[in-house]
């Protein structure tokens, strides 16, 4: 009798695992998403985030340059005619944040150019704290047609000293 139970159990696993496949495979070749809309993956975390076509331009290519935080410093060293975005919460850019930055959250960017980021053509340097929101918070920027969006990862790789408030 108790063979029979694991014997059913194993057969209802393997015909879910065999619908399991067969969904997937079928979706795979069977998109039902905008042709516009573009996947990319998480850096924390095993996520996939779905950008609707709004926030791709026109050749439906969000487009963002990625420089180290190393390099970063590097040009921060010197003044210019650039903005230093921190995309992390308010509470976390209180604790400390690169000299100059100013902060709005990636949370708060949707498809409306925020205030703070009046120039479209303006160089943003975007930064967070590991770099997988600046990485949304780039792809979000230059889907509204900001041109000059350089991401550069997160403040835990900087070396240099923090203004705190």
């Amino acid at each position: 009798m108790k063979k029979n139970y694991i014997f059913i159990i194993v057969f209802a696993v393997l015909i879910i695992a065999a619908i399991f496949i067969f969904y997937t495979g079928f979706i795979k070749e069977n998109n039902t998403t905008n042709d516009t809309d573009k996947i990319i993956g998480g850096a924390d975390a095993p996520t996939s985030i779905v950008l609707s076509s709004s926030l791709v331009n026109e050749e439906n290519i969000a487009e963002y340059q990625t420089i180290t935080m190393e390099d970063a410093k590097t040009v921060f060293e010197t003044p210019g005619d650039y903005i230093i975005l921190d995309v992390r919460r308010a509470d976390e850019y209180a604790q400390g944040h690169i000299p100059g930055a100013v902060n709005f959250a990636n949370e708060d960017i949707s498809d409306t150019p925020p205030d703070i980021l009046p120039d479209m053509d303006k160089t943003v340097y975007v930064y967070c704290r590991s770099g997988r929101r600046s990485k949304e918070a780039a792809l979000k920027l230059s889907g509204m047609g900001y041109t000059n969006i350089i991401e550069c990862g997160g403040i835990i790789d900087w070396t240099g000293s923090l203004e705190i408030e």
